[in-house]
């Protein structure tokens, strides 16, 4: 005989399967420095194997040699390619940002209004900014040491380069402020006419999650990843230390305080593997991408 009562169980089963095969929130990739989205295949892959039906998209602008375009130009092109993503993401979207990446995607966070982020995974990325002698500053700079970097990044021709957007040389803070035009905005230690709306636009994100450790050899120091940095003595100085957080010039101790800043430290992984390591997305990235 005809069951009602199977009938909406069986009802019920279908739809659950499909919750759980088609209801993930596109995931966006940005990638970093000197790389594009042939170094997030192996990523790509375990997010689809982790939770099938996940539309990924790794943007495929400002590749390789291109990442070194200025910062807010770049901004500008990612943003373009964000918006026609989010647009089709009723239940908006999570955005993985690798390195360099991480500081574009605060940059898209802040300017974006009504943006539809959930979740922003910060993967290895130089969030409070970059002082450090990697090779990565010696293929750009190959002519300057660490120390001396900052005549090349503090000024107008400088700011052409993307690294020098954010270096953040802890010895010469007046100049940075004074000429870098990009992370002292996004920090709000550069007073501007949109710091409200920028923070009213970051704070629209549900979940922010920092992934670094000390082993990275790029980020510099690696706690910039979690929003620390050098003070003057280059001692590090850790998040809730910082007078960005404790002012709350851009909404951080704000998603702080609603226990929505996770931190994931992992020993023992290099620079270039974060994307590819299977212990980083199973421990700091999988269980975010719901």
């Amino acid at each position: 005989l005809f069951s009602p009562c199977r009938s909406c169980s069986l009802l019920l089963l279908l739809l659950v399967a499909g919750v759980c095969i088609d209801g993930y929130k596109p995931v966006i990739i940005v990638h970093g420095l000197f790389d594009g989205p042939k170094q997030f295949q192996t990523l790509s892959q375990y997010i689809r194997k982790a939770h099938p039906g996940t539309e990924v998209t790794t943007i495929d602008i400002y590749d390789d040699k291109a990442s070194v375009a200025p910062l807010w130009v770049q901004v500008e092109d990612f943003r373009k390619e964000l918006a026609s993503i989010m647009q089709k993401a009723d239940d908006g979207v999570h955005v993985l940002c690798f390195s360099q990446g991480g500081v574009i995607c605060r940059a898209l966070l802040s300017t974006i209004p009504n943006h539809n982020v959930h979740t922003f995974i910060a993967l290895s990325s130089p969030l409070a900014g970059q002082y450090g002698a990697t090779e990565y500053l010696k293929r750009l700079f190959p002519n300057y040491l660490k120390k001396t970097v900052y005549r090349a990044c503090y000024n107008p021709v400088g700011q052409l380069i993307s690294i020098c957007d954010y270096w953040k040389d802890p010895h010469h803070i007046p100049l940075y402020l004074k000429h870098n035009n990009f992370l002292p905005l996004l920090d709000g230690e550069k007073p501007h006419k949109d710091m409200e709306a920028w923070r009213k636009n970051f704070l629209r994100i549900k979940k922010l999650v920092l992934i670094g450790g000390p082993d990275d050899g790029i980020i510099t120091p690696w706690q910039s990843s979690l929003f620390g940095f050098y003070d003057s003595n280059e001692n590090v100085v850790e998040m809730r230390n910082q007078e960005f957080y404790k002012k709350d010039n851009f909404g951080l101790k704000t998603l702080d305080d609603r226990g929505d800043v996770s931190v994931c430290v992992c020993a023992g992984v290099k620079h270039t593997n974060w994307h590819s390591n299977h212990t980083v997305f199973s421990s700091c990235i999988e269980k975010w991408l719901t």
